[in-house]
């Protein structure tokens, strides 16, 4: 099977296929437009999936009246965006980032669209919606991921360090998250939940106009080099040949299986564990509110401040040092019954921690991961991360019906230490400036059907 490569003449890549360092002088204005695209892009892009995903199921309630069908709607969408992150990284890998991700904005344009389409009309039935609803999540899936294997041609477009590039994607990420919520809300508001669907469709249509526009296709000998592969190989065995990278990387499966265990436990904490507190403690939404806000806050902040310096700090210490403030002791200032002023500083304190950790570990699974499998290797870690976040509020709840709330919140802490411990016991004999110090003893078998695999060279720990 032969795919059509996205890609244009340009210089051959080197042959190790790994995303060494870039180190280069400030950019021109020139070489800004790529990088400033890319991250708007994000922006508006992030900004467009969590209004669907506010908007929609308000949209469900509005018009049905009914909680059940509202949280069909929002569980309609969840789903299928998981299952197609994790099995559409080949899809990526086969066509290319930049032509995925312009190719589900399109699609997710038109599929949201339709929902107040088919309302003005009179012609959207619960059942189309739930269809539609599943499609937009589907088309998410593989979008969104594809968007992260964008990074390293950015940072050589722009022509600055991977840790710059990742960093300001998680800056956007974070402010994104910050302002979707206020930008739902206030459309809503003011035009409605119907209308508010027609200005998400655009937006995705915005999004895909600049990733077109201005990121940089592929070089021609990476598109040769991908499609020969998927000449090679069905769709079943790349996605094979991703897992058993994954799987068998020893720092990259330890932090695959930490960060599926953090993000269940911070669901737990922001859907159910906090909530309750606030309740519990006489106060109301406006506090809840006031506490994300700070932790959104210094979150944006700091992963600003990781974006100017990440290349210069040494990544296992400030990756150690940052979940250590960013994860338990929220967790326990909430069991504790401390202050609202404490617990402020605490979820400030965790947004300092938590704006470190995604431009590090950006940088660290997109050097690692051969980049004719970033697609497939990414998503599957992608899918596998997110795999416990519908866990966490159901657990949860349960947690605290069992042994009190208190109690609940402290084993969530201790799991969440134990948690962020982990990669350091299992991957602490691995190199974290980017390539593995020491490489598993080759599989014959995959080997003999991969010799690009056995063919990646290592290096030495920096």
């Amino acid at each position: 099977m032969t795919a059509t490569p996205d890609a244009e003449p340009a210089p051959a890549p080197p042959a190790a296929g790994r995303h060494p360092p870039t180190a280069a002088p400030a950019p021109s204005t020139p070489y800004r437009a790529p990088l400033v695209a890319f991250l708007v892009a994000n922006v508006v892009s992030l900004c467009g999936t969590r209004v669907s995903a506010i908007a929609i199921p308000w949209f469900v309630l509005v018009t049905t009246g009914s909680p059940v069908k509202m949280g069909l709607a929002a569980a309609a969408e969840t789903l299928p965006l998981v299952v197609s992150k994790a099995f559409g990284g080949p899809l990526i890998d086969r066509l290319g980032g930049r032509l995925v991700s312009v190719s589900a904005d399109i699609g997710s344009t038109v599929v949201v669209g339709l929902i107040p389409l088919l309302h003005l009309l009179g012609m959207l039935h619960f059942t189309t919606l739930l269809a539609l609803v599943a499609v937009a999540g589907a088309l998410r899936g593989p979008g969104d991921a594809a968007k992260g294997t964008l990074i390293p041609d950015i940072a050589d477009a722009a022509k600055v360090p991977l840790e710059r590039v990742t960093g300001l994607e998680s800056t956007t990420e974070r402010f994104a998250g910050f302002v979707a919520f206020l930008i739902a809300g206030g459309l809503i508001s003011l035009v409605g939940a119907a209308n508010a669907l027609w200005i998400d469709a655009a937006s995705f249509a915005i999004c895909a106009a600049l990733i077109r526009v201005w990121v940089p296709r592929r070089s021609a000998a990476a598109a040769a080099a991908q499609a020969a592969e998927a000449d090679q190989e069905n769709y079943l065995q790349q996605l094979r040949t991703g897992w058993r990278f994954l799987s068998r990387d020893r720092l990259i499966r330890p932090l695959v299986l930490m960060i599926s265990v953090t993000n269940l436990l911070d669901a737990a904490s922001f859907a159910v564990l906090l909530p309750v507190w606030v309740h519990d403690h006489g106060h109301g939404p406006a506090q809840t509110t006031l506490i994300l806000t700070v932790f959104s806050i210094t979150a944006t902040v700091f992963a600003l401040l990781a974006a100017s310096i990440g290349e210069r700090i040494p990544r296992r210490l400030a990756f150690t040092l940052s979940f250590l403030v960013c994860g338990a002791p929220r967790f326990i200032a909430l069991a504790f019954d401390l202050p609202l002023w404490v617990i402020l500083l605490a979820f400030a304190a965790s947004g300092v921690g938590a704006g470190f950790i995604n431009p590090i570990l950006g940088a660290l699974f997109i050097e690692r991961i051969p980049r004719h499998m970033l697609g497939r290797v990414d998503s599957l870690a992608g899918a596998l991360g997110w795999a416990g976040i519908p866990l966490g509020g159901v657990l949860a709840g349960a947690a605290i019906a069992g042994i009190g709330l208190a109690p609940a919140l402290l084993v969530a802490g201790g799991l969440y230490l134990l948690a962020t411990l982990s990669p350091l016991v299992m991957g602490g004999s691995e190199n974290w400036g980017g390539r593995r110090a020491k490489q598993d003893p080759p599989d014959p078998e995959e080997t003999a059907e991969h010799p690009d695999l056995a063919a990646v060279p290592t290096a030495a720990a920096s």
